[in-house]
């Protein structure tokens, strides 16, 4: 949240803590022995993004719904060589 401020936006910090913990909870019930977590901006909008580094199956069926109700204008999940990914596109 700090970051986004620096770089000059101002978000719903609650709802981006909110999306940010579900986030890593889901990466952490993979069972893996670390979690990664990025963020990025480009033209007024920050993508989150959560490695599992573990493969993990899908999250249950809440936690994209729950992602978009916080605002995310896009989100999901997919598996990579690197464990699963978790992430969210906001609108800033």
């Amino acid at each position: 949240m700090k970051q986004l401020q620096d770089w000059g936006y101002r978000p719903d910090s609650e709802a981006v803590g909110t999306m940010v913990a579900l986030m890593v909870e889901a990466a952490v019930g993979d069972g893996g022995q670390r979690i990664s977590l990025h963020l990025a901006d480009q033209d007024q909008q920050a993508l989150v993004l959560v490695l599992s580094h573990q493969p993990g199956p899908a999250p249950d069926d809440t936690l994209l719904p729950r992602l978009a109700g916080l605002g995310a204008s896009s989100c999901g999940t997919d598996s990579a060589p690197d464990g699963r990914r978790l992430w969210a596109l906001l609108d800033l």
